[in-house]
C-alpha cells in the first residue's frame, strides 16, 4: 500500500513517514513520496499513484482543501486522511465534503495515527 505524506512541517512529514513504516498496519506500508504543499503532492500524485493521503490543511501555495478536490479529480480511489491543528467541525465536515474520508487533529499521538490509517486500509481492502 502506498502512502504520500503532505504537511508544510517537515517534522511532522518526518513523525508520518515513520509511523506508517513502523509497521502494525497489517500490511506492507511504501512511503510514496513527502509533499511540502498542495502544488508539489499533485505533481507527486501523478508520478507515484498513491493509495492513501495524509494531508494538513495550511499550507502554502496550495492549501489542503484545495489539493483534496484536486487529488480527487486526479485519482477518484484515493483515500485522504486529513491531519490538522485546525479542530473546528466545520473545518472537518467541508475537508470530507471535498474528499476526505478521514480527520485527525495535531497533536496526535502514533496510536490515534495507526488507527486513523488501518480504518483507510480497511476501507481499501473492502472496495
Amino acid at each position: 500500500m502506498k502512502v504520500m505524506v503532505v504537511d508544510d512541517s517537515t517534522i511532522i512529514r518526518g513523525k508520518i513517514a515513520a509511523i506508517a513504516r513502523k509497521g502494525g498496519l497489517g500490511t506492507e506500508i511504501v512511503v510514496a513520496g513527502l509533499a511540502a504543499n498542495g502544488r508539489e503532492a499533485v505533481r507527486l500524485c501523478k508520478q507515484t499513484q498513491p493509495d492513501i493521503v495524509t494531508m494538513d490543511l495550511t499550507m502554502p501555495e496550495m492549501d489542503g482543501i484545495e489539493c483534496i478536490e484536486s487529488l480527487v479529480q486526479l485519482k477518484p480511489d484515493v483515500l485522504i486522511l486529513v491531519v490538522s491543528a485546525l479542530a473546528d467541525k466545520s473545518t472537518a465536515i467541508r475537508a470530507l465534503k471535498k474528499g476526505a474520508h478521514g480527520f485527525i487533529c495535531k497533536p496526535f499521538t502514533d496510536d490515534e495515527l495507526i488507527e486513523a490509517l488501518s480504518e483507510l486500509i480497511a476501507m481499501r481492502v473492502r472496495a
